[in-house]
Order: structure tokens, then sequence, then C-alpha cells
């Protein structure tokens, strides 16, 4: 094994030691103790099969390919007997029954980013916990009590936030646990690096086209400062590195057919990360309101997304309200 200078014992306390109880902490290590098998068939690329082989589409017309389902299933199972009532998955139309009885209801992407599959880019997943309740999904993330996402990158980093700030933890393979690696998470106000695919940005709205002007132009624009571009193609990806090291993260509605609406689901993508991103002192919203306000009117509803560092988004939504 390769150490570096300064490598030393692992840090951090396992988050089995931290989190302790039933309902939404049961089903978030039941998650957690799920993510190394998945993040081993990632690492395993091609050797064992294709997993980026084309299965169908999944409910919003995307490509599904196999490790997106087998994903599903692998989730599915992890969260049966753990209480939870229904489960809303990107890879499944129908909303999956697992506990008539159960006291919570989980959204989740199973695979994040999965047109990367593959390839050896970032992927993810992402999930977020609410009581169960005769309307289902069709409510508010103001419900959300619990939130949190993996990242499947050189390491595998699981964050999570139970209402009471973020908190990130990293898999120790040599102990075959999650260290706690970075507590209370806080986004700083101002951003320094911004994510969007610019090659939208001539679909994108008069007054998102301007900002991006003035982005581009840098300390010889009305910003006076140079900001960077990373663009990872995948929503967890940019979280992660946005709670890291700050940030903000663009996803708009274009003119483009079937984008009118933005790209993002609204339940099982756009609210776990707004969840989070609130938790860490930062703001998301879709051009017009919070998300964690917008009532869902269907379980696989798309939105616009904007995260990140609250300067920046309220730059943001004035160039969208006042496109002049």
């Amino acid at each position: 094994m390769l150490f570096l200078p300064g490598d030393g014992a692992p840090a951090g306390a396992p988050i089995d030691e931290r989190l302790t109880g039933a309902g939404p902490v049961a089903i978030i290590l039941a998650l957690a103790r799920a993510l190394p098998p998945l993040a081993d068939r990632l690492a395993a690329g091609l050797l064992p099969g294709d997993p980026a082989a084309l299965v169908g589409d999944n409910a919003t017309g995307d490509a599904q390919k196999a490790l997106d389902l087998g994903a599903h299933h692998h989730m599915l199972a992890a969260l049966r007997g753990q209480g939870v009532r229904l489960v809303l998955s990107e890879e499944a139309e129908e909303i999956a029954e697992l506990d008539p009885a159960g006291a919570w209801d989980v959204a989740m992407d199973p695979i994040d980013g999965s047109g990367s599959i593959g390839i050896g880019a970032p992927l993810g997943m992402m999930f977020s916990i609410l009581p169960a309740a005769p309307e289902g999904f069709a409510r508010p993330g103001r419900a959300i009590v619990a939130a949190g996402y993996a990242s499947f990158g050189h390491s595998l980093d699981f964050g999570f936030s139970l209402g009471d700030g973020v908190t990130i933890a990293t898999f120790d393979r040599g102990a075959g646990l999650f260290r706690v690696m970075r507590d209370r998470v806080a986004l700083p106000p101002a951003a320094k690096v911004i994510a969007y695919n610019a090659s939208n940005e001539r679909h994108w709205p008069r007054g998102l086209q301007a900002y991006a002007r003035d982005l581009v132009a840098g300390k010889d624009g009305p910003r006076g400062r140079d900001l960077n571009m990373r663009w990872l193609a995948a929503a967890v990806g940019e979280l992660h590195r946005i709670l890291l090291q700050g940030g903000a993260f663009l996803y708009p509605a274009d003119r483009r057919r079937g984008k009118e609406r933005g790209h993002l689901r609204l339940v099982y993508e756009a609210a776990p990360i707004a969840f989070l991103i609130e938790q860490a002192g930062g703001a998301a919203h879709d051009g017009q309101r919070p998300i964690l306000d917008i009532p869902a009117d269907h379980p696989h509803q798309k939105t616009p997304l904007f995260f990140g560092a609250t300067e920046e988004m309220a730059l943001l939504l004035r160039h969208l309200s006042h496109p002049d």
C-alpha cells in the first residue's frame, strides 16, 4: 500500500458509534451498509460484465442501464425490515410498498450520473426520508426529516443530515466501516467555482445568459473577479464537491423540447440536495422559490435547480427576475 508523508492512523469515529436508534437513523445506517458492495461493482468496471448495458428506459424516459436497475433492487433489499412504508425510485415508474405499517417513506436515486457508468467518472446515490403520510410524496420537501448521498470516486464518501447539520464520512476499507471526516459542514457565502453545462447557454432565459456573460468576463467584467467552472455531469458529484469546497451549481430550464421544466427530478434529486445544502448554510431554488417549498404534483416531476453559496444564489435570482 502507498502511504504519503503525513499519513497516519485513520481519523474519525465510526458512524455506527455516532448514530444510534431507530427510524431515520436505522434507515441511514442500512443504506450506508449497502454502499460498499455497490462501490465495488462500480470499481470492477467491465471485468464481470457491462454495467452500462442498456436494459430499457426509466420513468422519465432516460436510458436505463444494467447497473441502474441492479442498484435499485440492491437498495430496496437494504430498506426492507427498516420500517419503510413506500419507496419512490428514479428507476421504477410505480412507487414500491415495502411495509404497509411502516412509519417512513424514502425517495431515492440509486445511481446518479449514470450516463457516465463504465468510464470511471464520479457517480453517486441520493435519498430523502419523510414521515409516512396519506399524501405520499405529493408534499413539499419541508416534510423531509433526513437526507443523504453517496459519492463513488477514488474514495467512497457518505454525507447525511438528520436536520442538525451535515456530516460526511469516508469508507475505511481496512476496518470495513465509515469514519466521520467532516462534521457541521458550512458553505462559504461567496462562490469561487460555478458548475453548469456551457453548451446549453444559448437555450437559457435572457437573464441567465447575462449572468453567464458576466461570469466569463471575470475581473474585466462587472463582477471584478475571476471565477472557475467545473462540470462533472452528475449532480451528486457537484453536491459533494460544493459541500467540501464551496461553490454553486446551475441546471436551469431552457427552450429545448422536454427541458421546459428543467431536467432534474424534484422529489428524489432536487429535494434531498436542497435539504443538505440548507443544512450546510447554503440555498437551493428553482429560479423563483426555494426547492423545499415546492409540492410535487407527480412522483417523477422535473424542476430547474440552482444551489450553493447564498451570495451567488442571490445574484442568480436578481438576474432571473431582472433580465435587463
